[in-house]
């Protein structure tokens, strides 16, 4: 089996894939001051009860897979691998890393290290021009060329980072659930609120994706073409009011760690 752990700034997902199907799949918080011999009690409890996994924590896995938006926990993973996972190959997304995708970027090493997996899975599923939509604490778009290369994208603020300030900053507003209201002319302030949010964000998606397109395009090209991916554990709030969203790949990022583990895993033979 292989682990993989995509750690973003406000949750962490892990995911175990047996060959190419992700077989089991968990969302805890991101927490930069959890130790690494926490995190190992945190991993084992959530593993140690899978059927396809021993008791003991690294019985079953055969690689591990990991990137980080959160230098501090990155660091922490490492030596949860080293000290629990000693025998068993990990990878780390970090520069030298081989994934396969050319980053056409002014400096490569200031990009996200999951915009770059998230890249690496949409060449691979669905090849390029592609753009991929990802809805986490940061709302961003990141653009695939036709040859299969990151060029570049767009960083907005993410959804609950939006209601959070909205209910600090307004007086009269207070915080809400995440939740699809039940008209777009809201018959209450949450309501308001709520579709504020969300239809608020679809038309933020729709806008910034259809000026990507016709720029992936180019003059010659159709923005149609561009295949649109969306990704995150906030995607289902916006996917039914978007018009331009092609696909939803809740585990894209992981399925990136997995082929990025698969480029790099020759280099423990």
């Amino acid at each position: 089996m292989l682990l993989t752990i995509d750690v973003g700034n406000t949750h962490t997902v892990l995911g175990l894939f047996d060959g190419e199907e992700i077989v089991e799949h968990w969302r805890i918080s991101t927490d930069p001051r959890r130790t690494a011999d926490e995190m190992a009690v945190l991993m084992q409890g959530l593993m140690g009860t899978h059927p396809m996994l021993g008791s003991e924590l690294g019985d079953g896995i055969h690689g591990i897979a990991i990137c980080s938006t959160v230098p501090s926990v990155l660091h922490e993973l490492r030596e949860v691998t080293r000290r629990y996972y000693g025998d068993v190959p990990a990878v780390l997304v970090e520069p030298g890393i081989k994934t396969g995708v050319p980053i056409l970027m002014d400096n490569p090493k200031e990009v996200g290290a999951d915009r770059i997996i998230n890249a690496v899975a949409a060449v691979e599923l669905y090849g390029g021009p592609a753009i991929v939509v990802d809805f986490g604490t940061a709302t961003t778009f990141d653009a695939v060329s036709a040859r299969g290369e990151y060029v570049g994208g767009v960083i907005a603020p993410g959804i609950e980072i939006s209601m959070e300030a909205l209910g600090v900053r307004g007086a009269q507003l207070r915080k809400i659930e995440l939740a699809r209201p039940r008209h777009v002319i809201g018959k209450s302030t949450v309501e308001a609120m709520q579709s504020g949010v969300v239809y608020g964000f679809a038309g933020q998606v729709d806008g910034v994706v259809t000026r990507m397109a016709r720029e992936l395009a180019g003059p010659h090209g159709d923005p149609d073409d561009v295949r649109v991916i969306a990704t995150g554990g906030l995607a289902p709030m916006v996917l039914g009011e978007s018009s331009v969203i092609d696909d939803h790949q809740p585990w894209l990022t992981l399925v990136g760690l997995r082929l990025v583990y698969e480029r790099n895993a020759p280099n423990f033979g």
